[in-house]
């Protein structure tokens, strides 16, 4: 069967938590769950920095303005590494080429990203802490669970995370407002900083 299911799949996962994609894979392969799995995602040195990096993104995703800062520092990491575990997948089963593949990988994370940083800054113009909370974790669990599916049935899997994509475009299309709000909140403190960094810069008159 052709890898690409499994590729958009990843590359959509990827965009949402890249850590938990390269931790799950590898644990499946290095457990034998899956042998679809490449080597090097298997690697003890590469599950022990994905185990700690998906850590830190536990940690960061839910604190409040702090999540979109980490997701600007993703924009160019989750497609990257997309684009990477599509282009190992495809390696591993020889039924793509690995650019292709890559390229399927790497614009889905892409995708995938923008929808999820797009709907993190709707969520910080609320005003209490527990929805970035929920919104998290509900990312997570369902990473960890369409990934988990992909491997015992890729196409299925595929088809879901396609319709999440889509619904995910939908909501930040509809939420568009309250990003403009997040983005004109955050311009504004950027000034109010430099304002105040001037200010204290001058010599008492």
């Amino acid at each position: 069967m052709s890898v690409i299911p499994l590729v958009f799949t990843s590359g959509w996962a990827s965009g949402i938590n890249a850590y938990a994609v390269v931790l799950l894979l590898g644990v499946f392969g290095a457990t034998g769950v899956s042998d679809e799995v490449p080597a090097a995602l298997q690697r003890t040195d590469v599950l022990i920095v994905a185990g700690v990096l998906f850590l830190c993104e536990v940690v960061a995703d839910k604190i409040p303005y702090v999540d979109s800062v980490w997701d600007t520092a993703h924009t160019v990491i989750r497609p990257v590494a997309g684009a990477v575990i599509a282009a190992l997948l495809a390696g591993e089963s020889g039924s793509l080429p690995e650019l292709a593949a890559g390229a399927i990988g790497g614009s889905t994370a892409l995708m995938s990203h923008l929808v999820k940083a797009g709907t993190r800054m709707a969520v910080n113009t609320s005003p209490e802490p527990f929805s970035n909370i929920v919104v998290s974790i509900a990312e997570d669990l369902g990473v960890a669970g369409v990934v988990t599916f992909a491997i015992f049935n890729p196409v299925a899997a595929a088809i879901i995370a396609a319709v999440l994509l889509v619904l995910g475009i939908v909501i930040v299309i509809f939420l568009a407002s309250r990003i403009r709000r997040f983005l004109r909140r955050r311009a504004q403190r950027r000034e109010e900083k430099r304002l105040a960094g001037a200010e204290g810069s001058w010599p008492p008159g």
